[in-house]
């Protein structure tokens, strides 16, 4: 089956499944950032004490970036995705 077309069984078209496969590898990337964190603060919590950036601690820092990664994600999501295409 080609890749621009609509599946007849679902009515899924091709750019859906395009969207659907680029959000879950957003997803994991995302989901190692995290798991990063709630690793370091599981089993070496005493390194979120540590100084990093401008006297802020790691916890602060790598929390930042966090929710500045899903913010980046989001607006990098966004611009990938294809619009549906017309059956």
């Amino acid at each position: 089956m080609h890749a621009d077309t609509v599946k007849p069984d679902t009515g899924v078209d091709a750019s859906s499944i395009h969207n659907a496969r680029l959000g879950i590898v957003f997803f994991l990337f995302y989901f190692l950032l995290y798991a990063g964190f709630v690793a370091i603060v599981t089993f070496k919590y005493e390194w979120m004490a540590r100084p990093m950036l401008g006297g802020l601690n790691l916890a602060i820092v790598y929390g930042m970036g966090l929710i500045l990664a899903a913010i980046v994600m989001a607006i990098i999501y966004m611009l990938l995705c294809k619009r549906p295409v017309a059956p």
